[in-house]
């Protein structure tokens, strides 16, 4: 208590008086997971990567943009000033929650035995795609996903497998635009006597490249090819890429499906197609 004479007290600097609003930062390990907030930057992201090399950490914010920084002072943790420091050892993340597509992720569930159905997709790239976004779904539904190398010769792919009620095709197709060749297949396929067993869906893109959003890949949007040209030969050269081969196209889409992390980096146009073709052929 103090006396009228002492109305401050026996000391005034006994506390730490200089102490900021949101208390003095504590050293805390960067651990995978953690979500933090840069101060210089405001960049407030979770932790993907830590190199313990170099004393740096990444993080990833809500629209999975990346920056490094490096470890030290200058820090938010839940709204604290923390030092990050180099953590004895990285601990795993928490398993997600949910799939590339968004699904609810089903953890240590066996892949179920596949269906006598199929899906049916055009080329090797539309299945990698298909297959990086939508494959744990896939597996939890046991469909199988194949690749036709185009879809001139899907009646002939149709004949063989012969469609029924328990045996449902899904076929997606690029360039399902009214008027193409394409359309024009489907048409026929679909007034045919295992139409009822066939569902035929397409997205407007010429290739199945320019379904993901170019702004995942740095740049606005997909070029205008001349139709004189072959277009992913197209696309490579006027965005810089090597093209002189095949082996170039295929190292430029290896860069496009490398930047595919789930749905979020897809055109909806695809998105609602998929779904479409994976509930025809379960139920």
């Amino acid at each position: 208590m103090t006396s009228p004479r002492d109305r401050y007290g026996s000391d005034v600097l006994s506390t730490d008086w200089r102490a900021p609003r949101n208390g003095r930062a504590v050293e805390v390990e960067a651990d995978l997971g953690m979500v933090l907030e840069e101060i210089t930057t405001d960049w407030c992201g979770e932790v993907v990567a830590v190199d313990r090399d170099i004393d740096t950490v990444t993080l990833e914010d809500r629209c999975r943009k990346r920056r490094t920084f490096p470890l030290g002072p200058g820090f938010l943790l839940e709204g604290k000033p923390v030092i990050l420091t180099r953590p004895t050892r990285l601990k795993a993340p928490a398993k997600p929650t949910r799939t590339a597509s968004g699904s609810i992720a089903v953890h240590d569930a066996r892949a179920r035995v596949a269906r006598a159905s199929r899906i049916f997709v055009e080329g090797r790239h539309d299945a990698e795609l298909v297959e990086k976004v939508w494959g744990d779904d896939l597996r939890i539904e046991g469909v199988v996903v194949e690749y036709l190398g185009g879809v001139d010769d899907l009646s002939d792919h149709l004949r063989d497998f012969k469609p029924g009620p328990d045996r449902k095709v899904g076929v997606l197709v690029d360039h399902l635009v009214k008027g193409s060749k394409e359309s024009r297949i489907a048409s026929s396929i679909a007034h045919s006597p295992v139409g009822k067993h066939v569902l035929i869906v397409g997205h407007p893109f010429i290739d199945i490249w320019a379904a993901v959003k170019p702004q995942r890949l740095g740049f606005e949007r997909w070029p205008d090819v001349p139709r004189t040209i072959e277009w992913k030969y197209g696309v490579c050269q006027q965005l810089g890429w090597p093209h002189r081969n095949q082996t170039d196209i295929a190292r430029a889409w290896k860069h496009i499906l490398g930047g595919v992390r789930g749905f979020q980096d897809l055109d909806p146009a695809l998105l609602g197609r998929v779904e479409e073709l994976i509930d025809f052929v379960t139920t």
